[in-house]
């Protein structure tokens, strides 16, 4: 980013990425949108009441594009520094009764952050997490 830095965390209990801005050089007070979109892939699998996965677990895989994005107002020295979270896709799996969809993984590439309508910038890396095998 011109004049600052973007970033991503790791995925949260959840399965939420948190993607960060800092910019610098903007004078006092400017109001800029600031935007994060990343493509997840999120695993989901039937379990049952007791926490246990079945035998033969159905499973499902979703892939998507998620963006969020805020307005923020520098301080009186120009910088800024924005916070964004996006969620992973919701859980597509059918389960039968007795069972209920909990998601099994989730995977964030292609992560981008953007300030205002020219400052675009790619956060290097795969931000991954799993929550249980089955």
């Amino acid at each position: 980013m011109s004049g600052g830095a973007a970033g991503a965390a790791w995925p949260d209990s959840p399965g939420k990425l948190t993607a960060t801005a800092k910019l610098a050089g903007l004078g006092a007070s400017v109001t800029i949108t600031v935007a994060a979109t990343a493509d997840p892939t999120s695993t989901h699998a039937c379990r049952n009441n007791g926490g246990d996965s079945p035998a033969d677990p159905k499973t499902t895989q979703t892939v998507t594009t998620v963006t969020a994005s805020g307005q923020f107002t520098s301080g009186k020295n120009g910088r800024l520094s924005a916070t964004l979270t996006g969620a992973p896709p919701a859980a597509t799996v059918a389960c039968p009764p007795g069972q209920r969809a909990v998601m099994v993984s989730v995977t964030y590439t292609g992560v981008t952050v953007s300030a205002g309508p020219s400052v675009t910038t790619s956060v290097a890396g795969t931000f991954s997490r799993t929550f249980f095998t089955i």
